[in-house]
């Protein structure tokens, strides 16, 4: 079964940027749907980008124009580029496979705060 490692996290102040990367442990070019999921403190986990095999993508409205998700297959890596960071992003960040997560990896935190 894949696994995945999620890194790129750190302490970012409100307005600036950060370049998470997801890689698994085997390929992911069969996999049609990848994802990135976050969970706040004292929150669910919730589910915020998607990016189809063939390049769709897919988020919700919290993080529309500010985040974008890609995929290099080649790689077997998932990236989110986070625009705009805003104090309420603070969370750890998964990626998975959308519709059918497998087991979870151990996330990057990231901390949005001046």
């Amino acid at each position: 079964q894949v696994q995945f490692v999620e890194s790129g996290g750190g302490l970012v102040q409100p307005g600036g940027s950060l370049r998470l990367s997801c890689g698994a442990s085997g390929s992911i070019s069969s996999i049609v749907n990848m994802a990135w999921y976050r969970q706040a403190p004292g929150k669910q986990r919730e589910w915020i980008a998607t990016v189809t095999n063939g390049g769709t993508t897919y988020y919700v409205d919290s993080v529309k124009g500010r985040f974008t998700i890609s995929r290099d297959n080649a790689k077997n890596t998932v990236y989110l580029q986070m625009n705009s960071l805003k104090p309420e992003d603070t969370a750890v960040y998964y990626c998975n496979i959308r519709g059918a997560p497998v087991n979870w990896g151990q996330g990057t935190q990231v901390t949005v705060s001046s």
